[in-house]
């Protein structure tokens, strides 16, 4: 099956933890090892920031995003997006 992408959202919550950040960060790098991440960032604002996940499924990815370290602390309010990117270059 032929992985799609999917846009993560994290929007940071009133009950945000740094530790949650440091577990996040983890989370992903391991999946930047695993293929599965193809760019990730904070958003300049401060109020969170987002990933492209590489998945096969909506369902897959949203299962995926609901393991990060900053979904199950609450630390943030994630979303999942599939995303059909276009490419210019």
């Amino acid at each position: 099956m032929t992985d799609h992408l999917y846009l993560v959202l994290a929007i940071r919550t009133p009950d945000f933890s740094a530790s949650a950040g440091d577990d996040h960060q983890m989370f992903l790098s391991e999946l930047i090892g695993r293929g599965m991440i193809e760019l990730t960032g904070p958003f300049t604002d401060g109020t969170g920031g987002a990933y492209l996940l590489r998945a096969p499924s909506l369902e897959e990815a949203t299962q995926i995003a609901h393991t990060d370290p900053l979904h199950v602390s609450g630390s943030s309010r994630l979303t999942v997006h599939e995303w059909r990117v276009r490419r210019f270059s």
